[in-house]
């Protein structure tokens, strides 16, 4: 089995949520506006709310979820600290499943980073 490639997931299940997009507009423009008023700046932060998203995408072990999470978090500037540290929260919360994903998630970011 080899490694996961958040750069395949994301690109793969982008386009998929196109096709779904055009066959159901309705649901996935609803989403779209959800996400949208969900994560802007506030009393928290745009990058703090995806910091929080990342966890629960770890937390709920979806893939999809950590690249796209993930990507978004280092367009907003997060280090990889503030990830690592997030991430700790999650293993402390979740346990052993979660340091699996936390494991992931890791490395998600640092496939878009190319570090």
């Amino acid at each position: 089995m080899g490694h996961k490639s958040y750069k395949e997931i994301t690109t793969r299940i982008a386009k998929n949520l196109g096709v779904l997009a055009k066959a159901n507009g309705g649901v996935m423009q609803g989403f779209r506006q959800m996400s949208e008023a969900a994560s802007q700046d506030g009393a928290v932060s745009a990058k703090q709310k995806e910091l929080i998203a990342l966890a629960i995408g770890v937390a709920q072990r979806c893939d999809g979820c950590i690249g796209f999470h993930v990507k978004k978090c280092i367009e907003l500037g997060a280090t990889r600290e503030e990830i690592i540290e997030v991430l700790g929260v999650n293993v402390y919360m979740g346990g052993g499943p979660a340091l699996m994903y936390a494991a992931d998630a890791l490395h998600a970011y640092d496939e878009f980073t190319g570090a």
